[in-house]
């Protein structure tokens, strides 16, 4: 109420420069000052920030709820966030460990205990008049709801005039962060689940480092029914695993050295080997890799729904039509005389859907 009083006043204030004047007949020049007076209290008034706390320029903080509004919705931003890469391509490593499967903000996906796709029965002939063998597939049903994510950065109008682009540079800057936010989530399901087991790759030839993760992979096929069609290297692990091929003296070692990726991937039977270069902050003086000296291990597909057999998924609820229909929506407002703040928010919620047989290796 004391906010809408105080804009009425000044607003009263500028629209009684155009009544009737029946006593006092104002002078041009003094009608002047008092017009300026009146503009200039308006282009200053402060109006309460979305942002608690006390203004800092760049400062990054959660996505504040009351900003996250289709008045304040920018398509043009929004736009632009869909066609965005990340100078490590977060992107691939996000759809990698965790594969988006699209959903409405509520509802319900499949745990799976997949012991039942692999029963066998000794005798499943038909006895004259009886019915053939039943049997039951079964999987539990979770409710779930996916969670409103987002980060805001408040900016100082007078630390950006003359920039170009500046709104889609500070739109890059909250991308970037929370591509990296949901990656870190997915790796730490991964990791924080699967059976460890630990590798010393020291270049001492003293060990195939394919061979172990070749054993690993069978290991779990035995325990799932389906080897795990994905294998991550975090660039440690990786740098390490190539040391070790170098250091032997045979000419499997050499080979092994020179293989991509790609043909890793086929060598190991698998759909995909992908090596992590994605980094966050640690600390002022240090980016720390995401993945670093682990192999991951697991089962995931692009492009299933929420009953795949899956180890993991991303479940991602889509902006409406007015809003692009994206994963991620951009929103830009001008909150007073020198301030502004643009937010990226989106839905998502990363859930391991099977816990069979994710496996990790821990490289010394």
């Amino acid at each position: 109420m004391k906010l809408k009083h105080s804009l009425s006043m000044v607003l009263l204030a500028a629209a009684s420069l155009f009544r009737p004047q029946r006593e006092v007949v104002c002078n041009s020049i003094s009608r002047r000052e008092v017009m300026a007076n009146t503009i200039r209290e308006i282009e200053n008034f402060q109006f309460e920030a979305p942002a608690a706390g006390g203004f800092e320029h760049e400062r990054i903080t959660e996505a504040n709820a009351a900003l996250i509004d289709q008045a304040y919705f920018s398509e043009p931003l929004t736009n632009y966030a869909v066609g965005y890469k990340d100078d490590v391509d977060l992107d691939r490593e996000l759809e990698f460990f965790a594969p988006v499967v699209p959903v409405p903000r509520k509802f319900s996906y499949a745990v799976w205990d997949n012991a039942e796709q692999f029963l066998t029965e000794d005798d499943d002939a038909r006895a004259i008049g009886a019915d053939f063998r039943s049997v039951e597939y079964t999987s539990t049903k979770v409710d779930a709801k996916t969670a409103n994510r987002g980060l805001q950065i408040c900016v100082d109008l007078d630390e950006i005039d003359g920039l170009p682009n500046w709104e889609e540079m500070y739109t890059n800057k909250l991308l970037r962060r929370i591509k990296r936010n949901s990656l870190k989530r997915a790796v730490a399901l991964i990791s924080g689940t699967a059976n460890a087991g630990t590798a010393t790759w020291d270049a001492t030839a003293s060990v195939d480092p394919d061979q172990t993760v070749l054993a690993e992979l069978i290991t779990a096929a035995d325990l799932i029914g389906v080897r795990p069609n994905r294998v991550a290297y975090g660039e440690t692990a990786w740098s390490k695993r190539l040391l070790e091929h170098r250091a032997a003296s045979s000419a499997g070692g050499f080979a092994s050295s020179s293989l991509t990726p790609e043909q890793l991937a086929a060598w190991l039977q698998v759909d995909s080997v992908l090596v992590s270069k994605a980094r966050y902050t640690a600390s002022a003086t240090a980016r720390t890799q995401i993945v670093a000296y682990l192999v991951l291990m697991f089962l995931a597909n692009s492009g299933e729904d929420t009953e795949d057999a899956s180890n993991i998924k991303r479940f991602v609820s889509m902006g409406s039509t007015e809003q692009g229909g994206g994963q991620y929506q951009v929103y830009s407002q001008r909150v007073s005389a020198k301030r502004h703040i643009i937010a990226v928010g989106h839905y998502e919620l990363t859930k391991l859907t099977s816990t069979l047989g994710l496996r990790k290796l821990t490289i010394s």
